[in-house]
């Protein structure tokens, strides 16, 4: 409630939460263990883990038991969705995901699982699919320096990628956009819809998220000239890895 006073362990965890978002305490440094702040501020032990518990759940801080607890120290990566159809390859032998970030002097990797679904009734939906009709899927977790930080799944209408590089579990380094254009359904246009919730367990699996992180929810449906919708792809970015950036043009948006 306006004017309540905040309990001891709400002032606590505001003291360190302000040190960490003004870098008193820098990323990868260790925080006052319970024992100090049960000391520094005078409150029982359990009123200082709850102060401590509370920043792990709101992304800042890991705990490393027995050590103590840890700012988190990492590195965003700056997402950019309107570059989707920008030309590529920057390598002739990886795609965009793992060639933009070696040139950044990151390590990136990707795992890649294909397979041939029934997808859900909001994919189904945006594909345009007939009751019944499957899709292929390849299912991505893109890592850098040795950590996952986000999930791209992208689904094709089957009888689309049926005999395509699209089945192939490996990378394509002209991406699959360029797949897709070379069996006739060139993308012109995308439509782009973000939502931002708390993972699923399956999301929180695949991405080793701890309590408290929250994701956005990027899903892109790519469309041929004459409206055909011919992929899907959900991209699932942790909020504590992320930064997501849309440049705009305002003599373009004005033309359009």
């Amino acid at each position: 409630m306006p004017g309540q006073s905040r309990s001891k362990w709400q002032q606590i965890a505001a003291d360190l939460r302000n040190q960490v978002t003004d870098g008193t305490l820098a990323p990868g440094a260790q925080l006052p263990t319970e024992s100090e702040l049960t000391s520094r501020y005078s409150v029982a032990r359990a009123t200082a883990r709850q102060a401590l518990t509370a920043l792990v759940n709101e992304g800042l801080v890991v705990p490393q038991p027995p050590r103590g607890y840890f700012v988190k120290d990492r590195k965003p990566l700056y997402y950019r969705p309107q570059t989707e159809f920008r030309p590529r390859p920057l390598s002739p032998e990886m795609d965009i995901f793992l060639a933009e970030h070696s040139e950044a002097g990151r390590e990136p990797r990707q795992t890649i699982d294909v397979a041939i679904v029934e997808p859900s009734s909001d994919v189904a939906k945006r594909l345009r699919l007939e009751p019944g009709e499957l899709a292929v899927v390849r299912r991505r977790v893109r890592y850098l320096d040795g950590e996952p930080y986000n999930t791209n799944d992208s689904y094709f209408p089957l009888s689309l990628a049926q005999g395509t590089e699209i089945m192939m579990p490996h990378d394509i380094a002209r991406g699959a956009n360029q797949v897709l254009t070379e069996n006739g359904a060139h993308q012109v246009r995308a439509l782009d819809e973000i939502y931002v919730r708390m993972p699923t367990p399956d999301e929180a699996t695949r991405l080793q998220l701890g309590p408290g992180t929250p994701v956005s929810c990027h899903i892109c449906t790519g469309l041929t000239e004459d409206g055909r919708p011919v992929r899907v792809v959900i991209n699932i970015l942790p909020g504590d890895r992320h930064v997501i950036v849309f440049e705009r043009d305002r003599a373009k948006e004005a033309e359009s």
